[in-house]
């Protein structure tokens, strides 16, 4: 190889290293940049809320159920209803009866007015009686009547007395049965009217309630279709606030505790993260293992331990999002 041949090749060698040099700089730098720009955190997880599946509380057809995924629907509203016509016909069933049984109770106030106005007459004839004996007493004094006069006055004296006692009689006698009478009847009545009570209870439960203020997250029926007691119709959550839930490992779990503000952060972008206030709600007492995907015996033997942090949701979080959080 001639002298003028390897001095080309040393010059092209030494301009590969310098470009080979260029690039490692660049790469490292990149390589800095990026680590840079990656969020470091303390633990993750995914955003969840407490789900209430609303399932329906009488059998039939749904006559209406104008919820669509999505509304937001506030406590105890009436969302729908249900056909309970046949219980609404037993309902009445049981109301003719009662009013029958009403019917067939005795008032015994004309019967037992009756016996008094005949106490009236049989006071007020003793009351003459009793005048006409001072009377004739007086005129036999006077020699002026008779002893069999005075004795006719005192026997018909004795004889309304004893009236008097029967009517007094006639009257509690009277009260008694037909009381007897009523309440066997009344007795009758009360287990109807608690039979009403009853039907009244599955009539209201003919009504779909929404149980909590929230957002209808799925529909599972629609008007028309049949359904039966505990059947989903609708699942509903408060998404006002989600609870992320992440987990932390033992060595973290002395420097957390109930009601501290944490920092949590979702991706915005490729790059870029939405930070929000969050308080820590919840820490299991118990350790658990890694939850996910475990392939090797250490990686088993680590524990962990659930965290749950609420964050007052804005309208970006979403269920089941990933989100990350630094103590």
């Amino acid at each position: 190889m001639n002298t003028s041949l390897r001095i080309k090749l040393g010059h092209r060698m030494k301009a590969l290293l310098i470009i080979n040099y260029q690039l490692l700089i660049l790469l490292c730098l990149f390589a800095t940049s990026c680590d840079q720009d990656k969020l470091k955190t303390d633990a993750s997880g995914v955003f969840e809320s407490d789900e209430v599946i609303v399932s329906a509380e009488q059998n039939g057809k749904i006559l209406s159920l104008p919820i669509k995924e999505g509304d937001t629907i506030g406590k105890a509203v009436t969302v729908g209803n249900i056909d309970i016509s046949n219980i609404v016909l037993q309902k009445e069933q049981v109301q003719a009866t009662i009013q029958a049984l009403k019917q067939k109770t005795t008032n015994p106030v004309p019967q037992i007015d009756l016996v008094k106005k005949q106490l009236a007459v049989q006071e007020s004839q003793l009351d003459q009686q009793l005048r006409e004996k001072a009377r004739t007493e007086n005129l036999l004094k006077a020699d002026a009547a008779t002893q069999k006069q005075l004795d006719d006055i005192n026997a018909q004296i004795d004889q309304l007395q004893k009236q008097i006692a029967v009517s007094k009689q006639q009257i509690a006698l009277d009260n008694s049965n037909i009381s007897t009478q009523n309440r066997s009847i009344f007795s009758e009545q009360n287990p109807l009217e608690k039979s009403v009570s009853q039907i009244q209870d599955q009539i209201n439960k003919g009504q779909i309630i929404n149980p909590i203020t929230g957002t209808v997250l799925t529909k599972y029926a629609l008007e028309g279709e049949m359904t039966t007691i505990g059947k989903a119709i609708y699942k509903i959550a408060n998404l006002d606030t989600l609870t992320l839930r992440a987990y932390i490992t033992g060595s973290q779990l002395s420097n957390v505790k109930l009601g501290q503000q944490v920092k949590v952060y979702i991706d915005s972008g490729a790059k870029n993260y939405k930070e929000y206030t969050g308080n820590i709600s919840w820490i299991s007492d118990k350790s658990e293992f890694t939850p996910k995907t475990i392939q090797t015996k250490d990686e088993r033997a680590n524990l962990v331990y659930a965290v749950k942090m609420r964050v007052k949701n804005d309208g970006y979080l979403k269920l089941g999002m990933y989100g990350e959080v630094k103590f």
